[in-house]
This record gives C-alpha cells, structure tokens and sequence, in this order.
C-alpha cells in the first residue's frame, strides 16, 4: 500500500508525470472542464472533498512554481483566496479575467473536480523542479 498522503491512483499518477511548467486544475464542482482535457473527479456530494482540502493533500507530493487564480476570486471569494495565499506562502500568483482563466485550463494535464460549493474555489498550480 502506498505510504504518502494521496491514495487516489488517478491523481498520484497525474501527479508523478507532470514536467517542469505542466499544469495542474484543482476545481470546484461548477467549473467547465473542457471534453479533451483529463477529469479527475473527486467530488462525491456538495462540499466534499473540499477544494481547501484537495489543495493540501496535492500539496503534499506535486512541487508548485507558480498559482493562477481568476480575477473575481478577491471579491468574491477572499477566503479561499486566503487559504492560496497560506498554503503557497513563498509561490508568485498570477491572476487572470475567469474567462481565460477557463480557456487555460484546456493545457492543463488534468482537472480534479471537487465537491466545492463556494464561487472561484479554483486554482491552476504550474509544476516546478524539486532541483
């Protein structure tokens, strides 16, 4: 049985494989995933998984360079905004209008879908190099 945090087999593969500037979607339940990018779907009911809790367990085992957060996500969701910022403290965040932010996930590698409720509880997470 594997050891670390992350038991769920699609995401620990997804993660395993990302190179260095690959893109990685950590979602609410309501965002668009585009047909030809991978799903990873977590969310079983409303608010479970939490998008906060998904982002701490990827955390655990995929190095971040980067974050890019939708625009409207300070007003209209500072909290999770918060929790970015707390558990990225030392990763430069990029913000984009929603609508690109939604056109950017089409290079993502994958998307992983949780049970969020809240609005723009989503974060794009840029692979970095442990080296």
């Amino acid at each position: 049985m594997k050891k670390s945090m992350l038991l769920n087999a699609d995401l620990s593969y997804v993660i395993a494989t990302l190179g260095h500037t690959d893109l990685l979607v950590i979602a609410d339940a309501g965002l668009p995933i585009p047909t030809e990018t991978t799903r990873i779907d977590l969310a079983l009911t409303k608010d479970i998984p939490r998008a906060e809790e998904t982002l701490r367990v990827v955390l655990e085992e995929m190095v971040v360079e980067k974050a890019i957060l939708a625009e409207e996500i300070k007003v209209n969701n500072p909290q999770f905004y918060q929790v970015v910022q707390t558990l990225l403290p030392s990763v430069p965040i990029e913000f984009l209008p929603h609508s690109q932010f939604k056109t950017l996930t089409c290079a993502a590698r994958a998307v992983v879908r949780t049970g969020e409720f809240s609005p723009y509880a989503n974060v794009i997470l840029q692979s970095g190099v442990d080296f």
